[in-house]
């Protein structure tokens, strides 16, 4: 949404030689993202990794004037800038420490839904591939329809699970490799439009971008970030999709990826990513639904009693403080509120696992017994 402060987050992702890392870094240290703007030069300069040329970036005049220009381009399209703050932000996404300071949308859907998947896959789908992905997506359909489809918009297989969600009344989100200022492929503008009413396109990158190859890698790892879990319906022995799903298993995000033929060429990826563990096997909803522990009934269970537990290690017991509120909560978002390295956190964990104190679900996500 539109603040007083939006023009001065636009402005953070103009200057150059700033990253994520180092954004985040200068808002704990100075206050806001409007602050860094209006930080004297002596007191940016005593910040640690603030060069004086990274202090001239920021107070350079161009900054500012590219960041008004965008504004005005989001005002008058009708975008909405989701600042990494904000709450209608992905909040999955605020769990992967290289995510986007800032995300441009325009649509209407909620992406902090309950279930949130994504499918990929190669842009030379086979007849099976498309036909699976569209009976995958109808019987998710019947079973959640208020789960959320994410993918890229790109030919194949892409392009066919956003049209089997929006046939099947889901809401569906194309994240995006270039600005909101055009849609690529242009073939695809139709049903672009159409997801527009219950869906969104999404991308962190500014109008006048163009979608540059190196451009589909950076919007891969949103694709994987944002969601649950990542499907590899079809890919070939090289492509987008098998690094989204090595970015997801970084993520610790469920991976699944449709078996083919030893012979079908565009069964090569998928049927590596089985056979290496990187993914698990994906014959029908079925199998998603027990590995994602989706249950199809609401079923009323007593609440367990949780002993007293007297025996806690100091790590131990700011784990179990981080869990107390009864929510599930993704390894690496615990990391960051314990300012844990995640292997650490791994072992304290697998003791409170074999205590019987913690429980893991699928995707990397814990939660208290």
């Amino acid at each position: 949404m539109i603040s007083d402060k939006t023009l001065y987050q636009i402005a953070l992702t103009k200057i150059k030689g700033v990253g994520i890392s180092l954004a985040r870094a200068l808002m704990q240290t100075v206050g806001d993202e409007e602050a860094i703007f209006k930080e004297s030069r002596k007191s940016l300069e005593k910040i640690p990794r603030i060069s004086p040329q990274l202090v001239n970036e920021i107070r350079s005049s161009s900054v500012m004037l590219e960041a008004e220009e965008e504004l005005s381009f989001i005002n008058k399209s009708n975008i909405k800038p989701y600042f990494f703050t904000d709450s209608y932000y992905p909040q999955r996404l605020t769990q992967c420490i290289d995510a986007p300071i800032l995300l441009y949308d325009k649509g209407n859907t909620d992406y902090n839904r309950e279930k949130v998947i994504s499918i990929v896959g190669t842009r030379n789908a086979t007849s099976h591939g498309r036909d699976f992905c569209e009976s995958l997506i109808a019987d998710i359909a019947k079973s959640f329809p208020d789960i959320l489809i994410v993918s890229g918009l790109a030919y194949g297989i892409d392009i066919c699970a956003h049209r089997a969600a929006l046939s099947n009344n889901l809401s569906t989100v194309a994240v995006l490799a270039h600005g909101l200022d055009r849609i690529y492929p242009h073939v695809h503008r139709k049903t672009a439009v159409e997801m527009l009413e219950k869906g969104a396109l999404l991308t962190e990158f500014p109008s006048k971008t163009n979608p540059d190859k190196f451009n589909f890698v950076r919007r891969n790892r949103i694709v994987a970030g944002m969601a649950d879990a990542v499907i590899v319906v079809e890919s070939g022995s090289r492509g987008g999709s098998l690094i989204t799903a090595d970015i997801a298993n970084s993520y610790f995000r469920e991976v699944f990826a449709v078996p083919g033929r030893v012979t079908d060429r565009e069964s090569e990826g998928c049927n590596r990513l089985i056979a290496t563990n990187k993914a698990i096997l994906l014959s029908d909803t079925k199998a998603l639904y027990e590995q994602m522990g989706w249950s199809l009934t609401d079923k009323s269970t007593k609440p367990i009693q949780r002993e007293l537990f007297l025996d806690l290690t100091e790590d131990e017991e700011q784990i179990f403080s981080a869990l107390q509120s009864g929510e599930p909560k993704q390894v690496n978002e615990i990391a960051i509120e314990l300012d844990t390295p995640v292997t650490d956190l791994f072992f304290t964990l697998l003791e409170l696992e074999m205590k019987n104190i913690v429980k893991a679900l699928p995707g990397g996500m814990y939660k208290l017994m």
